[in-house]
């Protein structure tokens, strides 16, 4: 009876992955019943934030971690380069690869393991290769956060195993979270890691051999998925992290905190009620609203006539012609504003090109996207040889 309960358990499971349960939800239908204590649906093609649970909200995030492990070792080695493995990348504790201290891998090799199956052991061992150590690397982890856009992550170790040091706790934020899977699928080496669903290698001996096979679920029963990442602790509980794209649409999601055991199909239930929120709720626009800006006054300047007790005006435009059409992913009730920021009081001596104001475009208050307002002439100041000049022209020759 036991058994028949699970088959049927799995089947339901089964069918909801596959879409055929699927229906278009708003959010406010999920929000509440995300098992996920934080959670964020990003696009992935400005890194705005479409919706957020406790976004900001400072949590492990266990093996996710490893997305930024496998960033660094892409950006800073050759995959062909070998790996030497120590007694601390083998003292690891599950999951493992196993490998034995002094054995040797090719880090591209190591890579494969570190995301399909995300082997602890693995991931010291690539930090102590790129970085010369796991303190080391975790620095070189906590910049790239940094240049990323991360405000709130601090790197501890390469794996995501709970830990601590003077900076604190190894944890993060959905939005930080989402923005360094953003972040990572811009790289097509990174993607065709993630993306392997089967993959073998052996050490430099060639007397073992590995067979791996994708743990992300989701790679194969979820229809776009360019990249995903799990992970678990006892105090991260599960957690995951991935890209969808449909034909011009790409989405991140972050989930932390989705479920402790055994509840580790939860973050993937999550991610399906956010896919298909996304999916069916936000949809490509046209934004650009033409502007009547004319000509501006520039205070003691010379005019274009030349004349001397006509007002200076410098013709301008909006830079960024290329963009103007620009689309922007939002759902049908949103709605962007657009304003004129322009400087005031604009005085002489004034440059071609100089930029004096934006033309801003906003959402919900915040900036989605701004065009520089510059001038198309150049205003010269009035000085009192060119007065001096004008007034005997005007006054002297008349008689």
């Amino acid at each position: 009876m036991q058994k028949m309960k699970q088959r049927i358990l799995i089947f339901i499971y089964a069918v909801f992955l596959s879409g055929v349960m699927v229906r278009p939800v708003e959010a406010k239908e999920f929000e509440e019943n995300l098992y996920a204590e934080s959670a964020v649906l990003m696009d992935a093609d400005t890194g705005r934030i479409l919706y957020g649970k406790e976004e900001r909200k400072i949590r492990p995030m266990a093996s996710t971690t490893k997305v930024m492990t496998c960033i660094l070792a892409l950006e800073q080695a050759d995959g062909d380069e070998i790996v030497e493995v120590s007694s601390k990348a083998a003292a690891q504790p599950d999951v493992q690869l196993n490998m034995q201290k002094g054995e040797q891998y090719y880090l591209k090799d190591l890579l494969y393991s570190l995301m399909l199956k995300s082997h602890n052991d693995t991931a010291v061992a690539i930090a102590e290769h790129v970085g010369g150590s796991v303190e080391d690397f975790a620095v070189m982890m906590n910049e790239k956060a940094v240049q990323i856009g991360c405000t709130q992550t601090h790197f501890v170790t390469p794996n995501g195993l709970d830990a601590e040091d003077e900076g604190g706790i190894h944890s993060t934020t959905a939005r930080d979270l989402a923005l360094i899977m953003r972040y990572a699928i811009q790289s097509q080496d990174f993607l065709m890691i993630a993306q392997t669903t089967d993959y073998n290698f052996s050490d430099l001996s060639g007397k073992r051999t590995f067979v791996l096979h994708n743990t992300n679920a989701l790679l194969e029963n979820m229809e776009g998925i360019l990249a995903g990442k799990t992970g678990f602790t006892v105090g991260a509980g599960y957690c995951y992290v991935c890209a969808v794209k449909r034909e011009d649409r790409t989405f991140v999601i972050a989930l932390l905190a989705s479920g402790w055991p055994s509840h580790k199909n939860y973050k993937y239930e999550d991610t399906a009620k956010l896919v298909n929120y996304a999916f069916d709720q936000y949809h490509y626009y046209e934004v650009w609203k033409d502007t009547q800006i004319g000509a501006v006054e520039v205070k003691g300047g010379i005019p274009i006539s030349d004349r001397l007790f006509e007002t200076a005006y410098a013709n301008v435009e909006v830079l960024g012609a290329m963009e103007k059409r620009r689309r922007i992913l939002l759902r049908e009730d949103e709605e962007v504003e657009v304003r004129e920021e322009l400087k005031k009081d604009l005085l002489a001596p004034m440059q071609e090109g100089e930029v004096i104001g934006n033309i801003v475009y906003t959402l919900k208050g915040d900036v989605v996207c701004r065009y520089p307002i510059v001038l198309k002439d150049s205003i010269p100041k009035k000085n009192f040889l060119w007065c001096y000049k004008k007034i005997w022209a005007r006054y002297c020759f008349e008689y």
